[in-house]
């Protein structure tokens, strides 16, 4: 038998055996019981009203200089959002998305608005005054935060709000783009108990690639959160607002 007609026979027989070992696969998946797709609908949503609780204080330096505590807004309807001085995302969209939001609803004494730095080391308060000045923030509801160790706030961001992992970028080139840490820009919504009951991507929904996906997404998204915003106001409101 010369080489050429053993190779052509080997492979043949690896061809037959694969050919089996698929029909057989085959075979027994078609015996498997088909799942039952009215059980599986709707598994991505959320099962109840209510997202979770902030358990856990964060006392933090507003731009004022003043020493103010998260639970400081029990009784109001509030946003929290991640952000640093020198973040060109914060500045172009989430600035932005933050002033409409601050527009719509200031005048209500009960909405504020709280800003957490993710890099507490550089944002002293003379940085985030001239951060809350440029966009034409009041102290009275609107909070820019330094809350001391970075370390200790990215954790209780992670841990606490539920935001997504902040990551520190270490090539020079991205840090020139985008910023020291690439982290979370969307929006959470606190309500008057203390509870976090939504969260939405607005500046995600404005990027070139979502609008593609769906040109609708970010007016859509807007639409949602402003009215939960306005019928969270609506709850226990204070008498003649």
């Amino acid at each position: 038998m010369t080489r050429k007609t053993a190779l052509t026979l080997f492979y043949s027989a690896v061809a037959l055996v694969c050919a089996a070992i698929l029909a057989t696969a085959f075979h027994l998946r078609s015996q498997l019981p088909k799942p039952d797709m009215a059980a599986i609908v709707d598994t991505g949503k959320e099962s109840v009203p209510l997202w979770f609780e902030i358990q856990n204080d964060l006392t933090a330096i507003n731009q004022e200089g003043k020493s103010v505590k998260l639970s400081d807004l029990r009784g109001k309807v509030w946003i929290a959002a991640e952000f640093f001085a020198i973040c060109p995302h914060c500045a172009v969209r989430n600035g932005e998305e933050l002033r409409k939001i601050y527009d719509e609803f200031r005048n209500h004494p009960d909405f504020h608005i709280t800003c957490i730095s993710v890099d507490p080391e550089n944002d002293k308060q003379e940085k985030l005054a001239d951060y809350a000045k440029a966009l034409g923030a009041e102290t009275k509801n609107w909070w820019f935060l330094n809350a001391g160790d970075a370390k200790s706030t990215h954790t209780y961001l992670e841990q606490e709000l539920k935001f997504f992992g902040i990551r520190e970028r270490g090539d020079p080139a991205d840090i020139e783009a985008n910023g020291r840490y690439a982290h979370d820009l969307g929006f959470l919504l606190v309500d008057r108990e203390f509870r976090v009951i939504g969260k939405w991507p607005l500046a995600d929904a404005r990027s070139e690639e979502a609008r593609k996906r769906d040109p609708q997404l970010y007016q859509n998204l807007r639409g949602e959160m402003f009215g939960r915003i306005r019928a969270e106001l609506e709850k226990n409101e204070t008498p003649g607002i």
